[in-house]
């Protein structure tokens, strides 16, 4: 009776879609990516305050690798709208199911954890919400306009879903005024069927580019991984692309499987290659580039903000 019970009252699995997938071998990390273990008086601090505003953080629900460094400092992503994702994507260890309703106090919950945090900038992202007719959207830009009021010289940063099918969801949340609109690309074209089916490259690209028309001074940014059996000129032609969306700011990272269940890592790129990215893809035109293997959207944001806002003040 007692096993039942406790079966009973277990959380549902994380990965329901991947439970019957064949496992996947986990390579060995090479030398170069090594972490920061938390548990320091200011990360514990940066943990109270998550808890006592019952937020979630995508430093937790994805597994980054620098929650012990960011949260050191007091550098939290926020993760709102829930911690289960409508999407599957192959690579991403967010729960996967059928998200519960809204927090009509998650706005306020957010605004007042960056206010407490005396966050400089923050990062605000989300699961996907495919099942809300906006996909969120309206929910994003309540988030922004309460940081705004309880935070009003914090910097804010979004890193949104595609909002794919959503007919006018990216104007509602560029009209609420982020500083930086990121939407993440995650890999090449040729890889989106396996690794992340739910999404279209050209949807998200389109997505970019409209940012731009809405609000051509709005900073834009996109991120892709490495090691997903991608192929060096497709990594050059996502940069090209990017570049023709007018995207200022790329972030290029080695992707981590989070379980056996996820894809695989099909190799670790080394730090010189990442610094061959870098390169580049300054010559192609980018104000911001941020390539290592342990880049990530949100790791050092605010710093490169600061370093971004300087770039654009130097070209005029």
């Amino acid at each position: 009776m007692v096993v039942l019970i406790d079966a009973l009252n277990a959380p549902p699995p994380r990965h329901p879609e991947k439970a019957h997938r064949p496992d996947q071998p986990v390579q060995r990390k090479p030398e170069w990516i090594r972490v920061k273990a938390p548990g320091s008086a200011a990360w514990a601090k940066t943990n109270a305050v998550v808890r006592g505003n019952r937020l979630h953080t995508v430093c937790e629900e994805a597994g980054c690798p620098n929650i012990g460094e960011c949260w050191e400092h007091k550098h939290a992503s926020f993760i709102i709208m829930g911690d289960t994702c409508t999407r599957a994507c192959a690579f991403c260890n967010v729960r996967t199911g059928l998200p519960g309703p809204l927090d009509s106090a998650e706005p306020d919950n957010v605004a007042n954890a960056v206010a407490d945090l005396g966050l400089a900038h923050v990062v605000i992202t989300s699961v996907d919400r495919d099942d809300l007719p906006d996909g969120g959207a309206s929910h994003f830009a309540a988030v922004i306009r309460a940081i705004r009021v309880r935070a009003p010289a914090t910097t804010i940063e979004v890193l949104t879903p595609d909002f794919l099918r959503k007919n006018g969801a990216v104007e509602v949340v560029v009209e609420a005024g982020p500083d930086v609109f990121n939407h993440n690309l995650e890999t090449v074209p040729s890889k989106y069927l396996t690794v992340r089916p739910g999404a279209r490259y050209f949807a998200s690209l389109r997505l970019l580019q409209r940012v731009k028309e809405i609000n051509p001074a709005m900073f834009t940014k996109s991120g892709i991984m490495l090691g997903l059996g991608e192929e060096r000129n497709e990594v050059l032609q996502v940069m090209d692309d990017l570049r023709a969306a007018d995207v200022d700011f790329i972030t290029v990272g080695q992707y981590l499987q989070p379980t056996r269940k996820h894809h695989p890592v099909a190799r670790f790129a080394p730090p010189e290659e990442f610094k061959s990215f870098e390169t580049v893809a300054y010559a192609k035109g980018f104000l911001m580039v941020s390539a290592s293997p342990l880049t990530r959207s949100s790791h050092h944001a605010g710093d490169d903000f600061v370093r971004l806002r300087a770039a654009r003040a130097a070209k005029r």
